[in-house]
């Protein structure tokens, strides 16, 4: 179980950060503004240890949704302590028969499966699908931007740790988009080739309009 995460970790810490540090942390200050390359420091004098330890990754997410997954962050929002480091996690579990749908982030992912058994894959930019059947101890690596899933195939609940080359690498959900949104129906259907009464449906159990 620990050597995995290790792992995990040891290889998103890039030598490039480790020659260019100029301050030994930056811990986030939410409550100051923020841009493209993070959020803006905490006083450092003001910097605990709670600042650099988080315990949101110990209980298995809530599974009671329409994917029957539940997924808690680590990103740099929930862990100050992450900012400018170029690392984060999420810890991902699936109830039996379960998946996390299509989603995308702006960089790569390395997940790790540490409980039960799982398809996990992603599809480039050639619609290529690569996937794998994979079992607790199992690493599986998807490149930034594209495409990916994980589905949950064995007869018990399933988790995986996943971690980011960012502290705040992003997540963008395909379903999410098209049908939480305020996109008119005529448009999804334009791109979708979906059916209204469809799209309305889906409108309707994601939480979007028009």
């Amino acid at each position: 179980m620990i050597l995995p995460i290790f792992i995990t970790f040891s290889l998103l810490i890039t030598s490039s950060y480790a020659n260019s540090i100029e301050f030994d942390y930056c811990v986030a200050d939410p409550t100051l503004p923020h841009g493209p390359t993070g959020y803006s420091c905490k006083d450092p004098t003001k910097a605990t240890a709670d600042d650099f330890a988080y315990s949101g990754l110990r209980t298995p997410g809530n599974t009671s949704s329409m994917f029957k997954s539940g997924v808690s962050l680590a990103f740099v929002a929930q862990f100050p302590g992450l900012n400018g480091l170029g690392i984060s996690m999420v810890r991902a579990d699936m109830a039996v028969g379960g998946a996390v749908p299509l989603h995308t982030h702006r960089v790569a992912e390395l997940i790790v499966v540490i409980e039960g058994t799982i398809i996990a894959g992603f599809i480039d930019t050639n619609n290529t699908a690569f996937y794998k059947t994979l079992e607790k101890g199992d690493l599986f690596v998807i490149p930034p931007t594209l495409e990916h899933f994980q589905v949950n195939v064995g007869k018990v609940p399933a988790a995986v740790y996943a971690s980011f080359g960012s502290a705040n690498p992003g997540v963008q959900a395909v379903s999410n988009s098209l049908f939480q949104t305020d996109l008119p129906t005529e448009i999804v259907q334009k791109i979708t080739l979906l059916d209204r009464a469809q799209i309305k449906k889906l409108k309707m159990m994601f939480g979007g309009t028009n």
